[in-house]
């Protein structure tokens, strides 16, 4: 990501940041759930990118993010802040645990296994639901006690939303962070061969570890800040299939690109947000998404961020050929 990048960056996340002031509290809502989940696809975007895995687990990996940040929440009395970082280092691990059993696989192997991950998890939340208060480990009672404490300087939903985008950005500067130093460099090799890394002396088994931590502490981390939107979470919400969808439109909106990451929660989210709006039945969504799935992969391989960036290109270039 060049500066002109970066900058771009914080500059549409600035612009959303300003939402609230001219948003509904129904649609501050939808865009604090559109950031929430803008953290698995950069995760799942990240994975695809720069080693080519294929992680269909990151919606459940937030769902495992989301129910120890609530247990934390109800079980201490640590500050937001603490027990965020908690859900997302947890699922961090856990995504390292899980990445050993897939390492000598690729392709479809690989996304099955992950999707199998994403079905067992789904089921565990299913049977034991989610923290809200109860008494004993899993803190799961007849009775709903109290939502889960929000930051003190953010108890209200539109400060809510600018707290959730100042995290994202920091995810963002964490996934730069990583491109720019020793692992970048090594996932790049990677990807372009697994030999000629190894001969290299890149440690594979290492790297693609490590990328599949990154990740789930990044799918950690919105599942936490979801969990605090809503003051509580619900099984339904992290089907396996939930994050089947999430790919193919990690691959419509762009892997490659920063704001590919955006794109896709924004499709994910505020599409549906949008039919619901206009008296349709969201599940038509699952109809255009589809059909834009299909266009990616037949002629636009980058997704609609590539397609934007070839356009700022031939601009460029035009205005380039002007001056001169």
């Amino acid at each position: 990501m060049k500066v002109t990048g970066l900058l771009a960056a914080f500059a549409v996340i600035a612009v959303i940041g300003l939402l609230p002031t001219i948003l509904g509290g129904q649609w501050i809502g939808i865009f604090i759930s559109t950031t929430c989940f803008a953290f698995a696809a950069m995760g799942a975007g990240f994975m695809y990118s720069r080693l080519g895995m294929v992680s269909l687990a990151q919606v459940a990996l937030m769902g495992l993010g989301g129910w120890v940040t609530l247990r934390l929440n109800h079980a201490t009395d640590l500050p937001f802040e603490v027990n965020l970082l908690g859900g997302a280092v947890a699922t961090a691990v856990l995504g390292m645990l899980l990445a050993l059993p897939a390492l000598r696989m690729r392709g479809l192997y690989l996304a099955l296994v992950t999707l199998m991950v994403a079905g067992g998890l789904e089921v565990v939340f299913t049977a034991f639901q989610f923290p809200n208060g109860g008494a004993g480990f899993w803190g799961v009672g007849t009775s709903f006690s109290a939502p889960m404490r929000r930051p003190t300087i953010a108890p209200d939903d539109a400060n809510y939303l600018r707290y959730c985008l100042a995290v994202l950005v920091l995810g963002f500067l964490l996934i730069e962070a990583h491109r720019r130093s020793a692992p970048g460099r090594a996932w790049a090799l990677i990807r372009r061969s697994e030999a000629a890394a190894l001969a290299s002396g890149v440690n594979v088994t290492f790297y693609k570890t490590w990328a599949f931590g990154l990740s789930g502490l990044l799918a950690g981390a919105g599942g936490g800040l979801l969990a605090a939107s809503l003051g509580l979470l619900d099984a339904a919400t992290f089907r396996a299939s939930e994050s089947v969808l999430l790919f193919a439109l990690v691959i419509v909106g762009g892997a490659r690109f920063w704001y590919g990451a955006i794109l896709t929660a924004f499709l994910y989210r505020v599409a549906p947000g949008l039919l619901n709006t206009w008296g349709v039945d969201a599940d038509l969504a699952l109809v255009f998404f589809g059909a834009a799935l299909l266009h990616a992969v037949m002629t636009a391989p980058d997704g609609i961020a590539g397609q934007i960036n070839d356009l700022l290109g031939k601009v460029r270039k035009e205005q380039t050929r002007d001056r001169a």
